[in-house]
C-alpha cells in the first residue's frame, strides 16, 4: 500500500506536467492572454520546482518524509483548486507558483519514503522501477486526458482532476505511511535557496517580458543585471557555507560538469519545443484541442517506451555513445519539425515528434547515471538531485528563450508559423551542438574527493517534463 501511495503521488505530479500543455490554447482564448502569459503559466511552476527540488529533499530528511510528503500533497491539491477557479491570468500564475512548491516537496519525499521502506537494494530497485513506471503512465496520459477534459469542460478541468487524487493520497497516506527521517541530515541552505530562486527568476522575467517591453528597456536590462548579480552572489555563498545546496566542488569533475551541462540543454530543447506542440496543431493546422492533444502523443509515448532501455544501452555501450546518439536524434527531429507547415499532413509530422521523443529518452537516464558515477557513493543522491535540477533550469530557460524567438519574429512581421519554425530550428541547433560537446567530452572521471558523510538520499531524479 505504501508503494501505491508514493507512486500515485508521483503520477499526479507527472500528469499535471503534460496535461497543462494540452490546455494552453484554451487558456489563451478564455483568459485573453498572449504568448507571454502562456510562458508564465508554464515557467512559474517549473521555476519553483527547479529551485526548490534539492531543498525539498533535505526538508524530507530533516523534518520527516511522511510529513513533507503529505504537506506537499495538501499544497499541490489546494493550489490546483486555486488554479481551477482563477478569474485572471495573474491568479492562475499565482496558483502555478504554489503548485510548484507542493511538487518540490511531494516528489522527492515520495522517493525518500520508498528508499526508507525498502532497505534491501534488490527490493528498492524494483520499487523505484514501479515508481518510475507510474511516472511514465502520467506522462503518456497527460496529452490525451488534457485534450478530452478541455474539449468537454474547458481548461479548469485539468486542475480539478488533481482534487480527488489528492484527497485519496491524503487519507491513504495518513493511514499507511510510516514516518522516517535522517537525524544526520544537513542543515537547510536558506541563503542559497533564496538567491537561486531570485536569480533565475530575474533572468526568466527578462527573457519572457523582453519581447513586449523591448530588449533595451531599463526594466529588462535591470532584470538581466539583477539576475546575474544574484547568481554571482549565489556562487559566492555556496562556496562559503558548510552545507551548500549545490556543492561547487562537484563541478571539478569533468564528467559531472559535462553531464549536467548537457542536461540543461535537454531541458531547454525538450521543454521549450513541446511548449509549442499543441499550439502548432491548433493555431497553424487548425485542429481542435482534443485532436491536438492526441497528435502530440508520439513524442510522449516514444519517451515512455524507450526510457526503460536507455540505462541498459548506456551500461552496454557507454554514456558517451548513447547520450551523443540521443542528442543527435533529438536535434535532427527538431530541425525536421522546423520545416513543417500548415499544409503538412500528419503522416509527415508524427514521425518527427517520435524521433524527438526517442532522442531525449536516450539521454536523460544516462546523463543522470553519468552524474552519479562522477561522485562518491555517499553523494549519489545529491548528484541525481542536481541532475534533475539542471534539467528543470534548462526547461525554464527553454520556454523563455524559444518563446522570445517566436515573439521577436512576430514583432518583425513574420507569421506565428514562421516563428515556430525558427524556434524549432534553434532548439535543434542547440541540441546538435550539445551532441558534439558530449561526443568530445563525456568521458569517465574519478569520483569527487573529500565527500561529506551526508548523503541526500531524497534527491533522486524526478521525471519532470513539459508542462
Amino acid at each position: 500500500m505504501l508503494l501505491t501511495v508514493t507512486c500515485l503521488g508521483q503520477f499526479m505530479v507527472l500528469l499535471d506536467s503534460t496535461i497543462v500543455g494540452a490546455a494552453l490554447p484554451d487558456m489563451q482564448q478564455r483568459l485573453h492572454t498572449g504568448l507571454t502569459g502562456l510562458q508564465w503559466i508554464v515557467d512559474a511552476y517549473v521555476l519553483l520546482v527547479a529551485m526548490l527540488l534539492l531543498s525539498g529533499g533535505v526538508f524530507a530528511d530533516r523534518f520527516g518524509r511522511k510529513r513533507v510528503f503529505l504537506a506537499g500533497v495538501v499544497v499541490f491539491t489546494l493550489a490546483s483548486v486555486l488554479c481551477s477557479v482563477a478569474p485572471s491570468i495573474g491568479w492562475l500564475i499565482t496558483g502555478r507558483v504554489v503548485q510548484g512548491v507542493g511538487a518540490a516537496a511531494l516528489s522527492p519525499a515520495s522517493l525518500a519514503l520508498l528508499a526508507a521502506a525498502y532497505p534491501l537494494a534488490q527490493e528498492r530497485v524494483k520499487a523505484i522501477g514501479l515508481w518510475a513506471g507510474f511516472s511514465g503512465i502520467g506522462l503518456a496520459a497527460g496529452p490525451l486526458a488534457g485534450g478530452v477534459l478541455v474539449d468537454a469542460f474547458g481548461w479548469p478541468a485539468i486542475f480539478l482532476v488533481n482534487v480527488p487524487i489528492g484527497a485519496v493520497l491524503l487519507l491513504a497516506g495518513l493511514r499507511v505511511l510510516g514516518e522516517s527521517r535522517n537525524p544526520n541530515a544537513p542543515a537547510i541552505d536558506i541563503p542559497g535557496t533564496v538567491l537561486s530562486v531570485l536569480g533565475v527568476g530575474a533572468l526568466t522575467y527578462g527573457l519572457i517580458e523582453g519581447g513586449s517591453r523591448g530588449w533595451t528597456s531599463p526594466v529588462i536590462l535591470g532584470s538581466f543585471a539583477a539576475g546575474l548579480a544574484l547568481l554571482a552572489a549565489f556562487v559566492v555563498v555556496e562556496g562559503r557555507v558548510s552545507t551548500p545546496m549545490l556543492p561547487l566542488r562537484l563541478f571539478r569533475q569533468r564528467l559531472f560538469t559535462v553531464s549536467n551541462t548537457a542536461m540543461v540543454v535537454v531541458g531547454f530543447a525538450l521543454m521549450g519545443s513541446s511548449f509549442f506542440f499543441s499550439q502548432f496543431f491548433v493555431y497553424v493546422q487548425g485542429s481542435s484541442i482534443l485532436v491536438a492533444g492526441l497528435r502530440t502523443l508520439p513524442a510522449t509515448l516514444a519517451m515512455v517506451i524507450v526510457s526503460p532501455f536507455a540505462g541498459r544501452f548506456a551500461a552496454r555501450y557507454g554514456f558517451r555513445i548513447v547520450v551523443t546518439a540521443g542528442l543527435a536524434l533529438a536535434g535532427l527531429g527538431l530541425l525536421a519539425l522546423g520545416n513543417v507547415h500548415a499544409d503538412t499532413g500528419y503522416g509527415n509530422v508524427w514521425w518527427r515528434l517520435a524521433v524527438v521523443g526517442i532522442g531525449f529518452a536516450l539521454t536523460m537516464s544516462p546523463l543522470t547515471g553519468a552524474s552519479i558515477q562522477a561522485v562518491s557513493p555517499q553523494e549519489g543522491g545529491l548528484a541525481s538531485g542536481v541532475s534533475s535540477t539542471t534539467r528543470q533550469i534548462g526547461a525554464v530557460l527553454g520556454v523563455a528563450v524559444l518563446g522570445a524567438i517566436v515573439r521577436t519574429r512576430q514583432s518583425g512581421g513574420a507569421s506565428f508559423e514562421s516563428g515556430l519554425n525558427s524556434a524549432f530550428i534553434a532548439a535543434g541547433a542547440v541540441t546538435l551542438v550539445s551532441a558534439v560537446f558530449t561526443g568530445l567530452w563525456l568521458v569517465r572521471s574519478k569520483p569527487a574527493q573529500g565527500s561529506t558523510p551526508h548523503a541526500r538520499s531524497t534527491d533522486s531524479p524526478t521525471v519532470t517534463t513539459p508542462s
